[in-house]
């Protein structure tokens, strides 16, 4: 495939995070006070989110999963610092609730944001598509899409599920002890169980991600991808919570005595 078609990508993809970018600033600017705010910059996120991963589908079949993961890798690092409490991502709310944080209702709320931004982007992609502005798209906007699953779908709930949870917990460990460049570390933690589950279960981690991406597609029932992409996830990042608490758990993610000297 011709550099200008990677370059059609990735043109694409810095146009969603640049349109993000203004409708964040926007919303803020509209919408100072209250959960309706909070509620947009899911929306955004996962728009934003899900957008860039369709067009990541057409870099992975064309240039190749390190291909993939590179600009996965640069676009995580990336939502990383804008997309501040926002996290287009329903189990981490599920988190937040086990934590006392945030009451049920909100999660509800947030996780119906995050899918009507994930889902709705659609239609965008599929009029960018539909241009062929490259030759990557060329039938790809009313192509029939095919599962990622390439296991059992049991299987593929505890490759998502432990890849989920080995995610949090590095996030969380990070978070706590705050190491110099600890965003970059998380997203590369989390790019490399992306590329090691890629071949198993695709790798979402991310419910609404895989939902917006992958919901109806051949290869899994509806069902299946329920408990794939819904149950294994957050089951693992719930799970999460509590093991982040044991001792020797903390022990081994965390040295706590250094960072009590380093604070």
């Amino acid at each position: 495939m011709s550099m200008s078609a990677l370059g059609v990508s990735t043109g694409f993809m810095v146009g969603c995070c640049v349109l993000a970018q203004i409708a964040r600033k926007v919303a803020g600017r509209l919408l100072k006070e209250g959960l309706v705010p909070v509620l947009v910059n899911e929306a955004i996120a996962a728009a934003e989110l899900c957008a860039c991963c369709f067009e990541l589908i057409i870099i992975a079949d064309n240039f190749g999963v390190a291909a993939y993961a590179v600009f996965l890798f640069i676009l995580t690092v990336w939502w990383g610092k804008v997309w501040g409490d926002a996290s287009a991502c329903p189990y981490t709310h599920m988190e937040d609730l086990l934590e006392g944080k945030i009451s049920l209702r909100e999660v509800a709320l947030r996780t119906w944001a995050e899918l009507m931004g994930g889902c709705c982007v659609y239609r965008i992609v599929q009029v960018f598509w539909w241009f062929e502005f490259a030759e990557t798209h060329k039938g790809r906007a009313f192509e029939e899409c095919s599962a990622d699953l390439q296991v059992h779908p049991y299987v593929g709930a505890v490759i998502e599920g432990i890849a989920t949870l080995l995610c949090r917990l590095a996030s969380k460990s990070l978070t706590e002890t705050g190491p110099r460049f600890s965003s970059i570390i998380d997203s590369f933690i989390g790019t490399s169980l992306v590329v090691a589950a890629f071949n198993f279960s695709g790798g979402y981690f991310n419910p609404v991600l895989a939902t917006a991406l992958k919901w109806g597609c051949n290869g899994h029932t509806n069902l299946e991808h329920i408990i794939v992409y819904w149950i294994g996830a957050c089951v693992g990042a719930v799970l999460s919570v509590p093991l982040f608490r044991v001792p020797i758990i903390r022990q081994y993610l965390i040295r706590e005595d250094l960072v009590k000297k380093e604070n």
